[in-house]
């Protein structure tokens, strides 16, 4: 909390010099209004933050957990903007420095006698303005994010073809939803209800939740279990753990709280109608033809955990030619699943795709594929697919620029 504090002082020091700068020839009342919105601004998210965060130490509370997600939304609204002000204001700090340099040398070598009106380019507050003007953009698109991008649902729909897939599951039609993190449904109840109609209108064959259900709290689900147990699908729903589902990012006041609060978590969602596959499979069976799903619990690259075992999870199904996986982060696939020839399609999530970037025609960005080259989308290794679900909710900031939340329709069907 103290590092918080200090760092979100320094950012404020910083941008509140800019604003002065910027606004010196402005009205008085003009600037004391501008001033003290700067102020109350951080004053009024730390105080937030600390009583949300105090209650949630006390007490798990899914309608807390929701406001203090809220909290940090905001954050993100006015201080991403403040860095790119900074940016700014410190570049014209540099170019007056390194301007006044060598005014000085100048004035060493020529001997001029100082000129009235200072050092030569004094008059850079321009750069300052500037800035001001770009970190409008980020702020905008931030809160449209919160207010429109947010619940943009969107359908990516894939078909892929196997020579191995059965005929008998020609045509088989799967619907995978990921990263619900359902507390950032919590007061909008009737746009997840949106969503879980937009998947039933599929009338699909399989769903399979690819993890990450809750933030941290069994208590996230109550409220949501019957409209979760609204998803039909005629071979059954199924579902894995994503690293959020552990409670691993709350501080339990003992091993037995954190466990008995997971323990509620798988009940949930087995009251909700998933299946859960927690290193383990199943047989889908069409006609008198058989493939395997597996599901493996969460896999990802330190920091975070491994909970996964993939040799386990296939031990039901390890004769069968044809299988799904489902595997919450796709690191896993780079790390432990390429070069299993019959493990065909694997599913994850995770990413979010950061939930800010840029999809428009041929151009695919975002900050996260320097962290997670496979963010989004469909992915292929020789006869070996990989599918990125973009996920349907939001964690730590409340909103979507540029990647929606996404309802993933796959067609399989066998190669001719």
């Amino acid at each position: 909390m103290l590092v918080i504090v200090a760092v979100i002082l320094i950012v404020d020091l910083l941008s509140f010099k800019g604003l002065q700068r910027v606004f010196q020839k402005r009205s008085q009342l003009f600037r004391y209004i501008i001033y003290s919105i700067h102020w109350l601004v951080p004053v009024i998210l730390l105080l937030l933050s600390l009583f949300f965060s105090l209650s949630l130490k006390k007490q798990i509370n899914a309608s807390v957990a929701s406001k203090l997600f809220i909290t940090g939304g905001v954050f993100f609204l006015f201080y991403l903007p403040k860095f790119v002000f900074i940016f700014f204001h410190l570049a014209e700090d540099i170019l007056k420095a390194f301007a006044f340099l060598l005014y000085k040398i100048k004035q060493l070598f020529h001997r001029e006698e100082k000129r009235e009106g200072g050092v030569p380019l004094s008059r850079m507050k321009f750069i300052s303005t500037l800035g001001l003007g770009v970190a409008a953009l980020p702020f905008f698109s931030l809160l449209g994010g919160m207010v429109f991008g947010r619940f943009n649902f969107k359908i990516f729909r894939i078909s892929q073809s196997f020579p191995d897939l059965p005929e008998a599951f020609n045509g088989l039609k799967i619907v995978q939803i990921s990263d619900l993190h359902i507390s950032s449904y919590y007061n909008n109840k009737d746009k997840l209800k949106q969503a879980i109609d937009l998947v039933n209108r599929e009338n699909p064959d399989l769903i399979l939740f690819t993890g990450d259900m809750v933030d941290n709290y069994a208590e996230e689900m109550n409220g949501f279990i019957d409209m979760l147990g609204s998803l039909k699908a005629k071979m059954g729903k199924y579902s894995i753990l994503g690293n959020h589902d552990y409670g691993d990012y709350h501080s339990w006041p003992s091993e037995e709280a954190k466990k008995a609060n997971h323990a509620k978590m798988l009940e949930n969602q087995e009251k909700a109608g998933f299946k859960l596959l927690l290193n383990d499979a199943v047989t889908l069976h069409a006609g008198n033809e058989v493939i395997g799903l597996i599901g493996v619990e969460n896999w990802g690259k330190p920091p975070f955990a491994q909970y996964g075992d993939f040799n386990k999870a296939e031990t039901k199904v390890k004769d069968l030619d044809f299988r799904i996986l489902m595997s919450h982060d796709p690191s896993h696939w780079d790390a432990e699943i390429i070069g299993r020839k019959h493990v065909q399609i694997t599913l994850s999530g995770h990413t979010h795709g950061m939930q800010f970037g840029i999809e428009k025609g041929n151009v695919k960005w975002s900050p996260v594929q320097y962290k997670y080259p496979r963010w989004a989308g469909l992915y292929r290794e020789e006869n070996q697919f990989l599918y990125v679900n973009r996920g349907i909710g939001c964690i730590g900031y409340p909103g979507r620029v540029g990647i929606f939340p996404e309802i993933t329709v796959i067609e399989l069907t066998r190669e001719t």
